[in-house]
């Protein structure tokens, strides 16, 4: 799994040159496609941490009066709000030659995704 506390990319939108995104795979689209592919991904990811991590904090009560306020369970959600957004990791990765991908024998579906691991 990455670590996506360590991302590099982007907290807010910035502007890129179509040709920066254009120059992976010679076509915009596709481009675009597989950096779609990897940021839903990423989001399921993300997804599943932030619901592990605030499983800990859960409590079944049948008072709907009774809301308790937990400081942790607070900047575990702020951490996460503050993370850049999927799609601007998803870019970064594939700009940075992160993202794996292919094309399956038939080129009219989608290409495949595989997310290259660190060796560290």
């Amino acid at each position: 799994m990455i670590d996506y506390k360590k991302s590099s990319a982007p907290g807010s939108t910035i502007t890129l040159d179509l040709q920066t995104i254009d120059a992976k795979t010679d076509n915009i689209y596709e481009s675009i496609v597989i950096t779609a592919k990897r940021a839903n991904q990423i989001s399921v990811e993300i997804k599943q941490e932030l619901s592990r991590k605030l499983e800990e904090f859960a409590y079944y009560t049948d008072n709907l009066e009774e809301v308790f306020e937990n400081r942790e369970q607070i900047e575990i959600s702020r951490f996460y709000e503050r993370l850049p957004k999927p799609g601007l990791m998803a870019l970064q990765e594939f700009l940075n030659d992160e993202v794996y991908y292919r094309l399956p024998d038939n080129n009219l579906s989608d290409p495949e995704l595989e997310i290259l691991e660190d060796e560290n």
